[in-house]
């Protein structure tokens, strides 16, 4: 390729990518601020915090299950009008449904009116996001020579990583510019707010973008199709392919990236801990050291062929995850620290109730322990007391105790978890680096954009979005098992409750390795047809 095609190629996917890193940075920016979202538009009265926490966590999921919805309807007018118009139009959406959500008033200013209004604006950005990366990876795809097309279409895989990435580093960074106090009150809608910027300036660079070559030398010749839908899903042979691109590839690649980024985020957050300032800091850099592999698989894919990079990459995902996972945990866990018993605290004190308006008291326990590796350890037990006794549940007839505890690990613990995190990168950059090109190569121009879409977001929107919330009930599930064995006098039900979690993307990589390895191919190259 002659350098000056070289110039016009890297401009077409720098114009592609940052667009799409942006509508990344904009979904997540909503999850990882969904603790302080759950106070502003959720009502929490006491006793409630929980709900309102599930409820903003079940608006997030939200953004996750439309996306199909928005493949369907921007896939059909990406084959219908043109790739590069209907991805302007997502980003607009996207762009200005964020900055929307850091405009909305709260709950205590107008009620029920802000959380609907959230969840409308949270199916936009499932909607935007569903019709946007379909339209860049075919884009970049259809602009690359054939035998660079996995390379190309590669950059376009780091946008999702990089909008993470992005979005940790401009809530960090406005959280050590402003006090607490300031980015509660208003200090978290800046990073909302931030995004119309960034939106702006890739508007204007997609605005003098020109169409993809083979879908306007197909509108040319009368070639584009008249109903992308039925000729997507309504001809058994197109469909076969749509099925197979999701069984047999995204559902497989899905769980995976969701495993290697978001579950290993909460992990290490939920279930083992580590303050969320600390467990930013280790994604970012697990993260960061990862991101260039996207390239380097999508490289590889050019040379060696596509398919097997992505099955490898579930495989060694398959059989690593229980090992990781167990390393992970045995990291942090204080049993196998050594404690300095001298510097051991116990207080106990009555609190205000803060959060109950008519007053109240609560009974604070609160134990410290530090050990001599330099980690530290904070457990903080409280009881609300009403009418002078500690409260009792409805449920099961128990006092109500919240208790929380916080691991803050050392230096050396941090890169631990960073190494272990990077891993994980690699099994995500190995089946996430080549897909773009495989899934252009399946489908031919007139419908490419429908058909590699839906299968695209339904692996990674509905099995890897919600993989999350799965894995965690299911360590939440194995833990409450073995609390009430232990009640009755019983040995555990389950042995290692925290790597209960890892079954989901285990089981669902495992059927997506098997059906890819018998049933794909992996040699058709051309986009053209």
């Amino acid at each position: 390729m002659s350098e000056s095609k070289k110039s016009s190629m890297f401009s077409i996917i720098g114009a592609s990518s940052v667009g799409t890193m942006i509508e990344w940075y904009d979904f997540y920016i909503f999850g990882s601020l969904a603790t302080i979202i759950s106070t502003k538009f959720f009502p929490a009265g006491p006793g409630s915090e929980t709900l309102s926490f599930l409820s903003t966590l079940a608006t997030f999921a939200a953004g996750f299950v439309v996306r199909p919805f928005g493949a369907l309807f921007f896939g059909r007018l990406g084959d219908l009008i043109g790739r590069k118009y209907t991805f302007m139009v997502t980003l607009l959406l996207m762009g200005g449904a964020t900055f929307a959500i850091g405009c909305i008033p709260s709950y205590e200013t107008i009620g029920v009116v802000a959380p609907l209004l959230v969840l409308l604006l949270r199916l936009l950005q499932g909607l935007a996001l569903g019709g946007e990366y379909g339209g860049a990876a075919t884009y970049v795809a259809e602009h690359s020579p054939t035998n660079e097309r996995g390379y190309m279409t590669s950059w376009i895989q780091i946008t999702a990583t990089a909008g993470l990435i992005v979005s940790l580093i401009v809530i960090a960074l406005t959280k050590a510019i402003l006090s607490k106090e300031d980015f509660d009150a208003y200090g978290w809608r800046l990073p909302f707010l931030f995004s119309i910027f960034m939106v702006g300036i890739s508007y204007i660079i997609r605005r003098n973008m020109h169409e993809s070559p083979l879908f306007s030398k197909a509108k040319a010749e009368g070639k584009t199709s008249t109903n992308p839908l039925k000729e997507s899903f309504g001809n058994k042979l197109n469909f076969k392919y749509v099925l197979l691109a999701l069984l047999g590839v995204t559902m497989g690649q899905g769980v995976v990236w969701y495993t290697g980024q978001f579950y290993a985020m909460s992990f290490i957050e939920k279930i083992m801990n580590v303050p969320k300032e600390q467990v930013d800091n280790i994604m970012i850099w697990g993260l960061c050291l990862g991101t260039p592999f996207f390239v380097v698989f999508g490289w590889l894919s050019d040379r060696i062929g596509r398919k097997w990079i992505m099955m490898a990459g579930m495989l060694v995902a398959i059989l690593s995850y229980r090992t990781i996972y167990t390393k992970m945990y045995e990291t942090v866990d204080i049993k196998g620290k050594t404690e300095i018993v001298e510097k051991a605290t116990s207080v106990a004190e009555l609190k205000e109730n803060a959060k109950n308006k008519n007053g109240g008291v609560d009974s604070v326990y609160t134990v410290t322990k530090a050990f001599i590796d330099g980690t530290t350890y904070k457990e903080v037990k409280t009881k609300t007391l009403k009418n002078g006794a500690v409260e009792i549940s409805d449920k099961d007839g128990k006092p109500i105790i919240e208790t929380k505890k916080t691991v803050t690990i050392n230096d050396t613990d941090k890169w631990t978890l960073t190494w272990l995190v990077f891993i994980q990168m690699l099994f995500v950059t190995m089946v996430y680096g080549p897909v773009a090109a495989f899934l252009v190569e399946m489908f031919p121009v007139k419908i490419r954009y429908t058909s590699m879409s839906l299968p695209y977001h339904i692996g990674n929107g509905i099995f890897g979005g919600l993989l999350p919330a799965i894995a965690t009930f299911l360590v939440s599930d194995a833990t409450k098992l073995n609390t009430i064995a232990a009640e009755a006098g019983l040995p555990k039900v389950v042995e290692k409750p925290y790597l209960e979690g890892l079954w989901y993307p285990i089981i669902l990589a495992g059927i997506c390795f098997v059906i890819g390895t018998i049933y794909l191919d992996g040699k058709d190259n051309k986009v053209n047809d």
